[in-house]
């Protein structure tokens, strides 16, 4: 997640992404993500077990700050807010 385009990103794990996202847009929850402003979901993977989710956690959040943006603008170049994105997929 992040704040805004090249702004503070966050890594985090969940079992339920509308929840947590939610709970991050809400900026009801104190903490880094409140305190930062980190509202935006641009980047998701998923993965079958929560081992392999905490293992690649785990990776992400030893890479460079450059990296991660790189990994971001792979596939979202213009930072766009992937719960958004869902969310009108799904009619909502």
């Amino acid at each position: 997640m992040a704040s805004k385009r090249n702004g503070t990103l966050y890594i985090g794990v969940t079992n339920d992404i509308e929840r947590r996202v939610a709970e991050h847009k809400s900026g009801l929850v104190p903490g880094f993500t409140q305190k930062y402003g980190v509202k935006i979901l641009v980047w998701l993977e998923q993965f079958p077990d929560s081992s392999q989710a905490l293992q690649r956690e785990k990776q992400l959040k030893n890479w460079h700050r450059a990296w991660k943006i790189a990994l971001i603008e792979k596939t979202n170049p213009q930072w766009r807010d992937l719960a958004e994105v869902q969310e009108r997929r799904d009619g909502s």
